[in-house]
């Protein structure tokens, strides 16, 4: 069998952000392509923001694979395997918990102002073009985004990291620190940042993506029910609730399961 321990070090990590932004570059290229050739703006369409989500989420991977892994005759492969139910039980109330706490933190970051009032804007209007057709937001937030960021951020970032002899603790924070950083504002940066702490120590300690991939569909999918079917931005506005409560109810929500699940010793993760 091919060698799976792929490591991360600082030429593979070019590479990743080379990859990026080439996806993202030859996202606008056919985009401006297409639009100069039917006269139509396709850019503005949800079609389009999929279609550049993926090919920026892609090409990294790709790279990854073809210029890194595979020539170094390694394999790249990730454990998708399922869990007991007391690990589900633990790990999605802890994750919920965390989303209470990202929101009250998102909260503080102001949304008016010359600077970030523009970027608010352009947050929104890119939600707006998905909005407009739910199906296009599910299949990229709730199947598409949890798949590709999870392989991208835990299964080679993190996972090469550790490879590589980096302590787990900060191959975890480093990952969720460049996991909220590719989503290119202050606001999902924060909360991007907060759960890719959870979904790092998820894959961690249970060396299974299919967890990490499951929690972040989860967390998707409340926020894209939310935009498809509430008015409100955040869970405060959603339940009625002082934001302070909020956070007080999200780490009280999300200490219980990560004692369990991250300090408590009898937890068996190789079942």
């Amino acid at each position: 069998m091919e060698n799976q321990n792929y490591k991360l070090d600082f030429f593979t990590g070019i590479i990743l952000v080379v990859g990026l932004y080439i996806g993202a570059g030859l996202a606008q290229a056919v985009g401006l392509g297409i639009s100069a050739l039917f006269s139509q703006d396709i850019q503005q369409t949800g079609g389009f923001s999929l279609f550049a989500y993926v090919m920026t989420m892609l090409i990294p991977i790709l790279f990854f694979y073809f210029l890194i892994a595979r020539n170094e005759g390694k394999k790249l492969c990730f454990d998708f395997s399922t869990k007991p139910l007391r690990v589900y039980l633990l790990i999605f109330p802890m994750m919920f918990g965390m989303m209470l706490i990202a929101d009250y933190t998102t909260q503080l970051i102001p949304t008016t102002g010359p600077f970030l009032g523009e970027i608010y804007k352009m947050y929104n209007d890119e939600f707006a073009k998905l909005l407009s057709s739910p199906i296009l937001l599910i299949l990229m937030t709730v199947i598409l985004a949890p798949i590709l960021e999870e392989i991208l951020f835990r299964g080679i970032i993190m996972k090469g990291m550790i490879n590589n002899n980096v302590k787990p603790v900060t191959a975890i924070i480093v990952s969720a620190f460049i996991f909220g950083a590719v989503h290119f504002n202050p606001w999902q940066f924060a909360g991007a940042f907060l759960l890719g702490l959870v979904l790092g120590l998820v894959y961690y300690k249970t060396k299974s993506l299919l967890m990490s991939i499951l929690l972040h569909a989860f967390n998707n999918l409340l926020s894209a029910l939310m935009m498809m079917y509430s008015d409100s931005e955040t869970f405060s506005e959603l339940f009625k609730l002082n934001k302070e409560i909020v956070l007080v109810l999200g780490i009280v929500i999300f200490a219980i399961p990560f004692y369990f699940f991250a300090i408590n010793k009898n937890i068996i993760y190789k079942d």
